[in-house]
């Protein structure tokens, strides 16, 4: 498999001083995913966790709901030329029975670490059907079959949170270069961490592992996002039955919108104890807010 790290050479210039020496890059390569053995999607990404990143972008697809859904996945030798694996081909294979939906040349993907999604002919094509509704402000029926309390977070805990996700990011302190993304429970307990030189591609790792482990829908869970919070994140978190969307930099307005029509939590500008709530602010413990203030 490919590295997360490379080195490259550089020249560095400090202060009028020249000098020549190795740098540490994160790595970026091509990962093509094919379902059940036709090509579906390229996307640009850091080698780690492909198995996951294939699950997660099918989880976002319509295409994959439950563990029972999937049935393996595999890398695809013969890749080249020469037959050799370059471990950048993964082919997943649904389980019997599995509706798969009209993937049509439409609706192929191409996606790039810098911008996500860019082959979608349409805004309908882009906006998939949700699995799971997230509506979960009047309460939830909970895993026993009571009725469990509205998901309801303290501004102070999310305050938290970015740092946490700091701490926890391991490449990105090597090269300064990867995106990342955590999940969190309702309390701020860090369930997992992903990075990727793309922010989505670090969100399909998450929700695919959630996949792989039977914990989807991640119904009362935290989502956070370096840098902005773009439409297909917002679409990423609502497939896969996530209330609370929350990024360090702004939304985008088709993600706020988004957010509105499926009932999404949505955060941005998230910095210290300021942040914006653009949608689902009954999520948000305002009162408390206030009297912090």
């Amino acid at each position: 498999m490919g590295r997360v790290t490379e080195r490259r050479k550089v020249i560095r210039i400090r202060d009028g001083a020249v000098s020549a020496r190795p740098d540490t890059l994160v790595a970026e390569e091509p990962l093509e995913i094919r379902l059940n053995g036709k090509p579906l999607a390229i996307t640009m990404r850091t080698p780690g966790d492909d198995f996951a990143l294939a699950a997660g972008f099918l989880v976002s697809e319509g295409v994959l709901a439950h563990q029972q859904d999937l049935q393996n996945i595999v890398y695809c030798a013969g890749a080249t030329v020469d037959g050799s694996n370059t471990y950048n081909i993964v082919d997943v294979k649904t389980a019997p029975g599995v509706v798969i939906p009209d993937i049509t040349l439409e609706r192929n993907v191409y996606t790039t670490s810098s911008c996500g999604l860019c082959g979608k002919a349409s805004l309908d094509a882009v906006r998939t059907t949700a699995r799971w509704p997230i509506d979960d402000t009047h309460g939830a029926h909970g895993a026993h079959g009571g009725e469990a309390p509205p998901v309801r977070i303290d501004p102070a805990l999310l305050a938290r949170l970015p740092d946490r996700l700091r701490a926890a990011q391991r490449v990105f302190d090597r090269t300064g270069g990867l995106h990342a993304a955590a999940l969190f429970r309702e309390d701020g307990e860090l369930l997992d961490i992903r990075e990727d030189v793309g922010r989505h591609n670090a969100v399909d790792k998450l929700v695919g592992r959630a996949l792989q482990n039977g914990a989807l829908p991640l119904s009362r869970t935290i989502l956070l996002v370096s840098g902005r919070a773009s439409f297909e994140l917002a679409q990423k978190a609502v497939m896969a039955g996530i209330p609370v969307l929350a990024a360090v930099s702004a939304p985008s307005s088709l993600a706020v919108d988004l957010a509105l029509e499926s009932g999404l939590t949505l955060v941005g500008f998230l910095r210290g104890a300021s942040m914006n709530v653009y949608a689902g602010e009954d999520r948000i413990a305002l009162r408390a807010a206030a009297a912090q203030g």
